[in-house]
């Protein structure tokens, strides 16, 4: 490193030095990460739920309408409500 003198104020100018830096991201690539991941995985699931839920909704109403109708059918009062003509006959 150079030295100051009193005649010289200034510090010289150095050639042929080469630096390098990294950028933040190089230093900590994971920062974030799990914090951004819970949030962006609520999100997502978030935007699905109208995708996903409505078809389950109704098959779980449909299977249990099947289900009412089929111990109705299949009792002594849905058979002599129906008798021979109920369904899959």
């Amino acid at each position: 490193m150079p030295v100051l003198c009193p005649g010289h104020p200034q510090l010289p100018s150095q050639r042929g030095i080469i630096t390098y830096r990294l950028s933040a991201n190089r230093l900590n690539p994971l920062a974030g990460t799990a914090h951004a991941a819970v949030f962006n995985t609520f999100r997502r699931c978030a935007g699905q739920v109208w995708y996903v839920v409505p078809p389950f909704v109704v098959a779980y109403l449909t299977m249990k309408w099947a289900e009412e109708r089929n111990d109705m059918l299949n009792s002594k009062a849905g058979r002599a409500l129906y008798g021979d003509e109920g369904e899959g006959g």
